[in-house]
């Protein structure tokens, strides 16, 4: 039996440690190998085997990348265990900046009848007190927002239509300037709404306290219109007049657009990047809908699946990317966030990527009553009728009361992906997120089946798509792809 290898085979071996490292495959045998920061190679299954057999026949070139990635290191160098920890330390430093974004519901009122609104709005002859915030409720809410040890703070006014209770608005920022100016802080303002009830007092208003405005565009007047009806049928050219006005009174840099996919949507792809670029706007967000309120009791969310809206993606991205090279800048924003992430230490903090959840931990939501819900997609479900992600009510509840909510400490706690099942062996975990007010509403689950989520597959979907395109696509893709990291 053989005993010892031969002389040379010691002489040219080159012994390594594995750091932490977790691998998926992209496509035809090649796997994403990331470490725990999000560092990432490429490489094929014969290699990856070799690799964590530490074998050493592994060529220089890959050995040289995963040194350079800190995924293995020489047994006298610690330097990469230090360096690992310090990014990893650095991805997870928003936690340091506890709810920085405060979601403030004005009202539940609207002035349009969408069929797949995912917060259950009410009309606009709906009873103003039964729902809209009052200045008492608004005083409270500030009282709480300003107990979030975060440096930087973000308020956004949602809505039904948020602007029918400007005075709530108005009330809210006007103190809140205040209130950080005494506090140090740093705070900014953000109003979702359908421009509908823009007038020049909002106007002057936004203007004076650098407010940003956040709407909605669909696309072309026909799809608009369609997706987003208004009863007087003048949807679509309130909302391109508000956009106007805005970027003309207030700042080019002040207004922001996104969509909705509903099932007519798909046919449009480059036509809804088109009337992006016709209004001349620089970023647009392509986002599914949301298994909540309207687009869920009205059947909308089933007139599509994950792959068919992952193809509806793939086919828009493609399209501004071609835009891009021709020479006009525009944005895809969900793709902007993950570009960010896996090519920088970076953490924008977007709640729906935060392991753990980026529920309560990065922002909060304060309906109309009082109520207190630890995300949007909370709020959004509690309108269906189920609470479990209700922290409080500020008329009743401490802070201490609220962030120590019991069922929301326990689905934090679950949240943590590197625990979960599928999502610790996953390679793109330091890209993603645990959404468990997603899984609890699709799976009754806080953590949910990863096989079966809707969730995970478009994330899965997206993050190939932009590495195959950040690795095999022309210098042209990739340039317009860097030039969206947000450094």
């Amino acid at each position: 039996m053989k005993r010892f290898e031969p002389e040379s085979y010691y002489k040219n071996s080159i012994y390594y440690n594995l750091l932490p490292i977790r691998f998926t495959e992209l496509v035809d045998d090649l796997f994403v190998v990331s470490n725990m920061a999000g560092e990432y190679v490429l490489i094929n299954r014969g290699n990856l085997i070799k690799l964590v057999n530490n074998c050493n026949a592994l060529p220089s070139s890959i050995i040289k990348k995963l040194v350079s990635k800190h995924m293995i290191y020489g047994n006298n160098d610690e330097s990469a265990i230090k360096l690992t920890a310090l990014k990893y330390k650095t991805k997870l430093s928003r936690l340091k900046e506890f709810t920085a974004l405060h979601m403030v519901v004005t009202t539940l009122r609207c002035d349009y009848t969408c069929n797949y609104c995912q917060v259950s709005r009410q009309n606009l002859e709906s009873d103003e007190k039964k729902f809209d915030m009052t200045i008492e409720t608004a005083n409270k809410v500030l009282e709480y927002i300003f107990k979030s040890p975060s440096k930087s703070i973000k308020i956004e006014f949602q809505g039904g239509e948020s602007l029918l209770n400007f005075s709530v608005i108005k009330h809210i920022v006007e103190n809140a300037d205040e209130i950080s100016r005494v506090n140090g802080r740093f705070i900014q303002y953000v109003i979702a709404t359908n421009l509908s009830p823009l007038n020049d007092e909002i106007i002057k208003f936004c203007k004076k306290y650098r407010i940003f405005i956040s709407t909605s565009l669909d696309g072309p007047q026909e799809l608009h219109d369609r997706n987003r009806p208004k009863p007087e049928r003048n949807g679509y050219e309130l909302t391109i007049n508000g956009i106007n006005r805005v970027k003309s009174e207030i700042g080019v840099d002040h207004i922001s657009a996104l969509m909705t996919t509903t099932g007519r949507s798909l046919d449009y792809s480059k036509e809804i990047v088109d009337e992006y670029i016709r209004n001349d706007l620089h970023a647009i967000f392509l986002r599914p809908l949301s298994p909540f309120g309207f687009a869920v009791t009205k059947g909308h969310i089933n007139r599509y699946d994950t792959e068919k809206w992952l193809s509806f993606f793939i086919e828009s991205l493609t399209y501004i990317i071609e835009i891009n090279k021709q020479g006009y800048y525009l944005i895809e924003q969900y793709s902007s966030l993950v570009l960010t992430k896996m090519l920088t230490p970076r953490d924008l903090g977007y709640v729906d990527l935060q392991s753990p959840t980026g529920a309560l931990i990065s922002g909060i939501i304060y309906n109309y009553d009082g109520d207190i819900y630890a995300s949007d997609e909370a709020r959004m479900q509690a309108e269906m009728g189920h609470k479990e992600f209700r922290l409080g009510n500020i008329n009743y509840d401490s802070y201490e009361d609220v962030i120590s909510n019991d069922f929301m400490l326990d689905s934090i706690e679950k949240s943590i992906s590197i625990s979960c099942p599928k999502c610790s062996t996953c390679a793109f975990l330091p890209y993603c997120g645990s959404d468990p007010v997603y899984h609890l509403a699709t799976q009754n689950n806080v953590v949910g089946n990863k096989q079966l989520s809707g969730f995970c597959k478009k994330n899965m979907g997206i993050f190939k798509h932009l590495i195959k395109l950040i690795e095999f696509g022309d210098e042209e893709t990739k340039r317009v792809l860097r030039s969206w990291v947000r450094h």
